[in-house]
């Protein structure tokens, strides 16, 4: 059984992707095709795969982004779930028989323990509001569901896409439903990649707790601080991100429409469907989710999705932010900040020897700029709806599961091979809080503003250090000046002594 955390599943080699158009099929084999029909005429299907006509239109309509169901495994788990729970609450009223439903279920458990994924091939970005995501589904389930009924592939008679493995179903209860599980089976993976980052900044922030250096406010010489205050902040910025996602998630996501069929009135399911179906999914997916209040509403709302969409845009700011304090903090490394050193990964030019870039947080850049322009797109779909339909849900959630995926990545690869090996140039760091200007305010309270000023202006002028100015003219004492500059006062509040 696969497990429905793992988002890195690589992109799958499309069964019958190499469609022969019609007039090839004429001359091919029959043996390698079977035929289908539906509302538009008939197609010739490869005889291989468990997909059915509906989806290999789908196929030749949608060559878009390239990246396919099958890129994203916890959608599809959550389908399988869906469908699986429908067969259920049709069984037990009685409009599913004992052979089909348990054919059903069958088909679903497969897709629940990560088999036959490789057949969902349609592009994540379709037109249809989702119909041809949702009639993947049903083929998929209805031709594993044949074989298990002992008939080929295709013999629709037995067990339909339509009529039994779709029934009371709509894809547009049945889709943004299982958008919804996608949101809350994914979000464990996206948490555990986040709190370990936090864990890895913190751990910096206690090594590093000793360290002073020179705050900067602008990009100029503020006030001494410790490397260990700055990474502690960086850690403490994600946890409240990571809080504040574990309370919206099950919020925003555990209202589902399943029941409302077409557009929230429940028209072609059978009285006590929904409470039935919606029951069955929340015990089979283990997540807590309950039936909208307005089916109406809940089938054309896309508001969550902008809430939560926003919430990773948030988190992919604060990355970026962070990966851009990283970046400055060790440039160099001879004319640079060079405070702290990021693990040397790979040789930085094809023509600069012994140049090493900062690739890692520049690559979490990237993903953020991604993640943000995701954003934009979520909230375009989103306002796109139009009367009792979102048509523009398969781009939410593509650009969701899109957004989850490659943050969850972006944070793995930034603990590994970035944050749990930066070091310390620790003499560095001490040379640069005393060649700084910025110890001044350091001594504002004790010789005063108009003294602090001053110094600051001739230490500037002169190329000398402020401490050295103060003993010139003796304005403090050697005990006093020690007093002041420890690491103790300069970076904490202290009273004045």
């Amino acid at each position: 059984m696969v497990d429905v955390n793992d988002q890195s599943q690589q992109e799958m080699t499309r069964p019958g992707a190499e469609v022969l158009d019609e007039g090839e099929q004429l001359a091919a084999r029959p043996d390698d095709f079977r035929r289908e029909h539906d509302l538009l005429g008939e197609l010739d299907v490869p005889a291989d795969v468990y997909y059915g006509i509906q989806t290999l239109r789908a196929m030749r309509n949608f060559k878009l982004s390239g990246v396919t169901l099958s890129h994203h495994p916890r959608f599809i788990v959550a389908l399988g779930m869906v469908k699986l729970a429908a067969a259920e609450a049709n069984h037990q009223l009685g409009d599913l028989d004992d052979r089909r439903y348990e054919a059903i279920r069958y088909a679903c458990e497969q897709l629940i323990e990560g088999n036959y994924h490789d057949q969902f091939v349609v592009d994540m970005i379709q037109g249809g509001a989702g119909t041809s995501t949702n009639m993947n589904a049903n083929e998929v389930i209805a031709n594993i569901g044949l074989e298990y009924l002992g008939h080929a592939k295709g013999e629709y008679t037995h067990l339909h896409p339509n009529n039994h493995v779709n029934m009371a179903q709509s894809t547009n209860d049945a889709y943004p439903t299982a958008i919804r599980l996608g949101m809350l089976l994914g979000q464990q993976g996206l948490w555990e990649s986040l709190e370990l980052l936090s864990d890895s900044f913190a751990a910096k922030g206690e090594e590093f707790a000793g360290v002073v250096k020179m705050g900067r406010t602008q990009l100029q010489d503020a006030v001494p601080m410790t490397l260990g205050q700055e990474f502690h902040a960086f850690a403490t910025t994600l946890r409240e991100d990571l809080g504040r996602m574990k309370r919206q998630v099950p919020e925003l996501f555990v209202e589902v429409n399943l029941g409302g069929t077409a557009i929230g009135t429940g028209i072609n399911a059978s009285d006590g469907y929904q409470k039935l179906a919606v029951e069955a999914l929340a015990r089979i997916s283990q997540q807590p989710v309950v039936p909208a209040a307005d089916l109406i509403e809940a089938t054309w709302d896309m508001g969550a999705f902008v809430l939560f969409s926003g919430s990773l845009k948030r988190l992919a700011v604060k990355l970026s932010k962070i990966c851009n304090d990283l970046r400055l903090l060790s440039s160099g490394p001879r004319t640079g900040i060079n405070e702290i050193n990021l693990p040397a990964r790979q040789p930085g030019s094809s023509i600069m020897p012994g140049k090493v870039n900062p690739v890692i947080p520049e690559a979490v850049n990237q993903v953020a700029f991604e993640v943000v322009g995701n954003d934009t797109a979520i909230t375009m779909a989103a306002e796109a709806g139009q009367l009792q339909l979102n048509v523009m849900e398969p781009l939410i959630a593509y650009k969701m599961f899109d957004s989850v995926r490659l943050l969850g990545r972006a944070m793995e690869m930034l603990r590994t091979s970035c944050i749990d090996g930066i070091t310390a140039n620790v003499e560095h760091c001490h040379h640069l809080v005393e060649n700084s200007v910025g110890l001044v305010t350091a001594l504002n309270p004790y010789i005063g503003y108009e003294n602090s000023t001053r110094l600051a202006k001739r230490a500037l002028h002169e190329s000398r250090s402020v401490l050295d100015l103060v003993k010139e003219e003796q304005l403090l004492d050697e005990a006093q000046l020690s007093r002041i500059m420890s690491p103790e006062n300069m970076v904490n509040p202290h009273a004045k002594s």
